[in-house]
């Protein structure tokens, strides 16, 4: 088990590129996309609400807490141009010691 930070990113999906571009520049970096997500926000808008049609991603990532900051720093002028969010808090990564499935 080891010390992980969890970031989650709701964003525009113009912006994915973008986002898993910084993403990538990170050292042991994982991270995965739900696409076509529905939100609302603390203003009270939704997506139903929106006159203009456009997809949501949802990118749940995993990054070493040093890296968290430079990460950040990169990510949030990316979610500032079309609005976003992204929370980070602590995890504890806890990894499969012994696989015992089988393809059969």
């Amino acid at each position: 088990m080891h010390a992980v930070n969890r970031m989650e990113i709701m964003s525009d999906a113009v912006e994915l590129g973008k986002i898993t571009a910084v993403l990538n520049q990170g050292d042991r970096v994982t991270y995965s996309i739900l696409r076509n997500v529905s939100s609302h926000g603390v203003r009270g808008e939704s997506v139903e609400d929106s006159f203009i049609s456009s997809e949501n991603i949802y990118i749940i990532a995993f990054c070493p807490p040093e890296q968290t900051k430079g990460l950040l720093e990169k990510i949030r002028p990316i979610l500032n141009k079309f609005g976003g969010a992204c929370f980070i808090t602590d995890a504890t990564e806890i990894k499969s010691m012994r696989c015992v499935g089988s393809l059969s």
